[in-house]
């Protein structure tokens, strides 16, 4: 086990609850320790440093936006992070039930003078799986402004029910052929929905999470700041109600990734997801 707190520095309020449930993303002040955002710092530089076979390059043209996949399948401190940190006790008071499942972690790195935006979207139509209970947890190790490429919630979007065909992350990713597996209706054009939108713009101090519903509408600018970063890692996890499903988009099934994972992915529509791929991370246990 990690020698560093597992708990918050402070419980999840019921405000913070309900914010989430109403508006499908609330930012939670003040949760991570400052210990824990030292030791991730340097964890990302080895990251960075070092790319797994899943990452991807975005930016096409200055500075540098990088995304990286299952990162705590093959580093220690990313694996603290996402199993043995405060986070799975956030997860766990967000969506409740009998236990959490971590599903992956995904680093998301913009440098300064990055022009590079993340793209309109929603979570879910990128997974294999479909519930109520899939959360996200968006951790930075900077502090993040609205011109270093804060987060941008649609409020409330999440809470129709439907999903729209996902976006690839940078045209040569090589997500397209797998997202395109997805038979849904195009995302919405920003401009039916953004004139009469309520945005939630999470500027953030380390130490804070944003928790977001794998359905509400989000979208993030390049890192126009020229001296500061935007190292962020979201961490998925799953609650009592995820299933698979065999007709949705599979990211997971990228060559790059399928090789990453800890064994073969391999389900029918219902199954609960399980095995070394998707640990239980609550409760906790001393070995898990």
């Amino acid at each position: 086990m990690s020698s560093l707190s597992s708990s918050p520095l402070r419980p999840v309020s019921e405000q913070e609850q309900q914010a989430y449930q109403r508006d499908g993303a609330v930012v939670l002040r003040g949760l991570i320790a400052p210990e824990w955002i030292d030791r991730m710092r340097a964890a990302v530089e080895r990251a960075l440093q070092r790319p797994g076979v899943g990452a991807v390059e975005y930016a096409e043209g200055k500075g540098r936006f990088l995304g990286d996949f299952l990162l705590w399948m093959r580093d220690h401190d990313f694996d603290d992070f996402a199993r043995r940190s405060p986070l799975p006790e956030i997860a766990s008071a967000l969506l409740g039930g009998s236990q959490v499942r971590l599903f992956y972690d995904q680093l998301l790195v913009k440098e300064p003078n990055t022009q590079e935006e993340t793209p309109w979207h929603q979570d879910l139509p990128y997974w294999p799986v479909h519930g109520n209970d899939i959360l996200s947890l968006w951790v930075p190790f900077d502090r993040v402004t609205a011109e270093s490429g804060a987060m941008r919630y649609v409020k409330g979007s999440h809470a129709a029910g439907a999903l729209y065909q996902p976006t690839p992350f940078g045209r040569n990713s090589g997500f397209a052929s797998v997202l395109a597996a997805a038979d849904l209706p195009p995302f919405p054009d920003t401009s039916a929905f953004l004139r009469d939108a309520n945005i939630l713009v999470c500027e953030m101090a380390p130490g804070d999470v944003i928790a977001h519903h794998p359905l509400v509408f989000h979208w993030s600018p390049g890192n126009l700041d020229p001296d500061h970063r935007r190292r962020a890692l979201a961490l998925r996890y799953l609650g009592d109600d995820a299933i698979f499903d065999e007709s949705a988009a599979n990211f997971l099934a990228h060559p790059n990734l399928a090789k990453q994972l800890r064994e073969p992915l391999q389900f029918k529509t219902g199954d609960r997801p399980g095995g070394a791929n998707f640990p239980i991370v609550w409760p906790r246990a001393e070995t898990n």
